[in-house]
């Protein structure tokens, strides 16, 4: 029968909407009823993650748990959330619930580990509110890898490409950025790139890079439909 997947969304909304797009690509279906079960709650009026990190927001994880606990009362299975800095408050999620909770992080530091060597180094994509916090460089340290980091100037420039893809705005100059900010990780010694925020996805892929390119989002659709079928 499987399992259902409760989904922490609208961070966001078209980051959601494109972790959805993936989950179905993933899904080996044939008809609608081969398909899984999604309860999802897209909720753009949490507070910014950004913001709390930088001690100038409303701290959201009582809104993010109360998602969680909703979803898990309307009939969710495992819980899963395409928003890599939410993460933060991972541990106030697992604590307010019963049912699984499949990190984005650890899933796709799984996939590093997969696809890379003992000698090479992972150029790490993010916004400043997910460098600050360190989420990924912990996960990446405790799993052996070396990480190549942005500068100060890359993570500012990064933040107002992803405000732009916010607002709608997946244009030619805003992907030509991003990939140049990556190809500076690539330049400096990146031997695999991670695109830590759901929403570089949305205009950057595979195919503009030299070396390979792990999306979470993708990485974390692949698991939740393998769950959902009644994998491991």
């Amino acid at each position: 029968m499987g399992k259902t997947v409760g989904i922490i969304g609208g961070m966001g909304p078209e980051a959601t909407l494109d972790f959805m797009s993936h989950i179905l690509e993933a899904t080996p279906a044939t008809q609608d009823q081969d398909h899984i079960h999604m309860i999802i709650e897209n909720n753009p009026k949490i507070p910014s993650r950004q913001d709390a990190i930088k001690g100038i927001g409303i701290d959201p994880s009582s809104e993010i748990v109360r998602v969680a606990v909703r979803l898990e009362a309307a009939g969710a299975d495992f819980l899963v959330m395409p928003c890599n800095l939410a993460h933060v408050w991972q541990k106030e999620i697992e604590s307010a619930v019963s049912i699984p909770f499949i990190s984005i992080i650890d899933q796709s530091v799984l996939s590093i580990l997969l696809k890379s060597s003992d000698d090479n180094s992972v150029g790490l994509m993010t916004t400043p509110g997910c460098f600050h916090a360190g989420i990924y460089q912990q996960a990446l340290s405790k799993a052996g890898q070396t990480v190549i980091l942005q500068t100060s100037d890359e993570l500012s420039d990064t933040m107002l490409f992803v405000d732009r893809i916010k607002k709608g705005d997946k244009s030619k100059e805003v992907k030509k950025g991003l990939q140049n900010i990556a190809n500076r990780l690539i330049n400096r010694g990146a031997k695999i790139l991670i695109a830590a925020c759901t929403e570089f996805p949305l205009v950057l892929d595979r195919s503009m890079f030299s070396v390979p390119f792990i999306s979470p989002t993708e990485v974390l659709a692949e698991r939740t439909v393998a769950l959902a079928l009644g994998g491991d």
